[in-house]
């Protein structure tokens, strides 16, 4: 369980996500001009940001919105919700790599520290999709960068140094399998799986063209890592260590484009 390393920190872990991305492939494809479907009672709000507050190292650990990260000392962290007023940016952090009854919580900012398992890790930035954490002890970063002892996934807790990791020849093969930066990726609705040779599979939970959103969720190790909620095109949404703009929705995909190296 998380607890406060400082007077600022958290009583509660953070909802580290493991960024999971789809690949193009097989599901893939152009996609289609957004069409109309039934109207919705109400469309979703939109983020006052900013985008981002704080800078993240090199090195950090990429928590994802809605999703947990699996820490090597123990534990997890959540990504569990995200408040902005048009010039500052927080987020809610929760105990626990997946959701449980009785997980404390607790809003943190940059430069907030939190404990999770007797490891401290401090908030270096806080975005609308991603928290990014950095250990302070050598050897929780260490643990985070280590290789794994294979580069294809097993299923289950053994692909962890694959799911959640700082590794970067994990994270490179990660990127390869996505298209080349300002290229478009589509992801498919109904049903459709994005698998990465590396574990995360991304699925598209809904698309409503009507409201203009679509619901984006990533999972690894069996770990939901990322739960994207009523994105809209505009929106920034990263996977294993890959960010993209959300660049439009029909009702049998989701586009996203790639800003990032």
């Amino acid at each position: 369980m998380f607890s406060p390393a400082s007077r600022y920190g958290i009583a509660g872990a953070t909802l580290a996500l493991w960024a999971l991305t789809a690949c193009g492939g097989p599901s893939g494809g152009g996609g289609d001009d957004p069409t109309t479907t039934p109207a919705t009672t109400q469309a979703a709000a939109k983020d006052k940001g900013p985008q981002c507050v704080g800078d993240a190292p090199a090195d950090g650990v990429h928590v994802l919105r809605g999703g947990g990260f699996r820490l090597p000392s123990g534990g997890g962290v959540q990504y569990a919700a995200a408040s902005a007023d048009g010039t500052s940016r927080t987020a809610t952090l929760r105990d626990g790599a997946g959701y449980g009854s009785g997980q404390q919580q607790r809003t943190v900012k940059p430069g907030s520290r939190i404990t999770v398992s007797g490891h401290t890790y401090t908030v270096r930035q806080v975005c609308s999709y991603r928290v990014v954490l950095e250990p302070q002890d050598a050897k929780d970063k260490a643990a985070l960068a280590a290789a794994p002892k294979s580069m294809e996934f097993a299923g289950g807790t053994a692909d962890n140094t694959l799911c959640f990791t700082t590794n970067r020849a994990v994270l490179a093969a990660a990127a390869k399998s996505f298209p080349a930066r300002g290229h478009t990726l589509s992801l498919l609705d109904n049903g459709g799986v994005k698998q990465l040779p590396t574990g995360p599979s991304l699925t598209v939970s809904y698309v409503d063209t009507a409201a203009g959103t679509a619901g984006l969720g990533a999972n690894c190790a069996g770990v939901p890592v990322a739960l994207y909620k009523d994105v809209r095109a505009g929106d920034t949404v990263e996977f294993a260590g890959v960010v993209f703009k959300v660049s439009g929705l029909t009702e049998q995909a989701v586009r996203l484009t790639r800003t990032s190296e």
